[in-house]
């Protein structure tokens, strides 16, 4: 994990105490490049009830919950968690399973009650838990029977009699939600689940002009390298302009001379890169396919039925 992002966690009489992430690291969802219908989806249904807290209480609706992100590893759940924090002018809780889970009896129990008493002090808060598949795993998938106290302490915080969660917001993120045990997804809990999809056109587009702005660059087609880079995450994006980056520079330490980035080294880096989503695209196939009776991936259903380039490579729903 980015050692600038992660919180500031140290221990107060063999207690892990947990930090907010510094607001400088906040972003909004001018920084998220696509996802547009999410963003829509994420304003309505999650900001705004933090925005106008009194007009969702005629209603008798209240800020906060639970929510769980899924789709393929690198396609930005915990930027899109970060910027969700931004837009709702909440402190930022960006905690890893390592951080709640201990060797010894106990001790992650202690944790997770540490945490949640944190978060409750600083209300508005959002809390984002990346992988929590690991701690929410479906019973018949753990290898640690153990994990089952922990499991259930995590949920009594969550939806307990005594818990008060009122303008805390969970959110939990995965690249496996069909692992997540459904104990996680019942009311109260991580009832909403919304796709986090790899980006379209657009959103490649503006990807390519996050990661080259303030960079040394000629003119620059992002369309064209949109077009080039189908199925890529934001994370290949990156990988791409980070390569490219060293390429450059390489050539003008040897040369001497100095020259700044263009299409053609772009194009070039595209063309050697595998996308990463791909194999996660097939595996989550075969769940649309054979697990989805509930319509709990009707999003993924409906990503994968009008990915038309990789529909008739990989022969998705004829």
């Amino acid at each position: 994990m980015d050692e600038k992002l992660t919180n500031d966690v140290s221990a107060k009489n063999g207690i892990k105490t947990f930090e907010p992430m510094p607001e400088k690291y906040k972003l909004s969802f001018a920084d998220v490049g696509g996802l547009e219908e999410l963003k829509k989806q994420a304003s309505i249904k999650i900001i705004q009830p933090f925005k106008n807290p009194e007009l969702f209480k005629k209603f008798k609706k209240t800020a906060g919950g639970g929510i769980l992100l899924y789709g393929a590893p690198g396609c930005g759940k915990s930027y899109f968690a970060r910027a969700i924090a931004g837009e709702c002018k909440a402190a930022f809780y960006n905690i890893s399973i390592d951080e709640i889970l201990n060797m010894y009896v106990g001790e992650s129990e202690k944790n997770i009650k540490a945490l949640f008493d944190t978060v409750r002090a600083n209300r508005p808060a959002v809390m984002f838990i990346d992988e929590i598949d690991a701690l929410g795993r479906k019973r018949e998938l753990l290898k640690h029977s153990s994990l089952a106290t922990t499991i259930n302490a995590f949920l009594a915080q969550m939806d307990g009699v005594e818990s008060d969660n009122e303008n805390i917001l969970i959110i939990g993120a995965t690249n496996a939600p069909w692992d997540v045990d459904s104990a996680f997804k019942r009311p109260g809990r991580f009832d909403r689940t919304l796709f986090i999809s790899p980006p379209d056109l657009d959103a490649r587009s503006d990807i390519f002009k996050l990661q080259l702005k303030d960079l040394p660059i000629e003119t620059i087609d992002y369309e064209l390298l949109a077009k080039s880079s189908v199925h890529f995450s934001g994370a290949d994006i990156k990988g791409v302009v980070d390569k490219v980056g060293e390429s450059v520079i390489e050539e003008i330490l040897e040369s001497g001379k100095e020259r700044n980035i263009t299409q053609e080294d772009i194009n070039k880096i595209i063309k050697e890169t595998k996308p990463t989503t791909l194999e996660w695209q097939e595996m989550a196939k075969n769940v649309v396919e054979y697990a989805n009776q509930s319509g709990l991936y009707d999003e993924l259903k409906e990503y994968l039925k009008t990915d038309a380039p990789k529909k008739k490579r990989m022969g998705f729903f004829e």
